[in-house]
């Protein structure tokens, strides 16, 4: 049986989702000693970064944790639920007043996640293709 492959536009979140998946695995097998990325820190338009910033290390765990979600779903049902009741018992009046008019407007709250979420993918992506070039530049495969 074959399998096919739909093609999505270009800023559609499910080519987002693939893009930073791919871009991550490629960081995964290029980065073969992570150790080298400890204390090393993003460039930013030729300056180092603010001190206390993450360094590279960070950011390849970071960012592989985040892949396994984007492929693989975040935790079970069951075990959100079981977070969900705990938060809701810490909550207060006038954070269910806002939690009910927050639903009332389902759309725009999607929209702005949707939005937010997309954003966020595509600079976890950069930032992916940043670690994966600079590990290279360390060990001297910068192509």
């Amino acid at each position: 049986m074959q399998v096919q492959t739909k093609h999505y536009p270009k800023n559609c979140l499910v080519t987002v989702m693939d893009r930073y998946s791919a871009v991550v695995r490629n960081m995964e097998q290029v980065v073969m000693i992570p150790s080298l990325l400890r204390d090393m820190q993003f460039n930013v338009h030729g300056h180092r970064a603010q001190d206390g910033a993450p360094d590279l290390y960070n950011y390849f765990t970071m960012l592989k944790a985040i892949r396994m979600d984007v492929d693989h779903g975040l935790l079970p049902r069951e075990e959100w639920r079981s977070k969900e009741a705990e938060n809701e018992a810490a909550k207060t009046e006038k954070d269910e007043e806002e939690r009910i008019l927050g639903q009332l407007d389902l759309e725009a709250q999607f929209h702005l996640h949707f939005s937010s979420l997309h954003h966020i993918l595509t600079h976890l992506t950069l930032k992916a293709e940043e670690v994966t070039r600079t590990y290279q530049e360390i060990t001297g495969e910068a192509k």
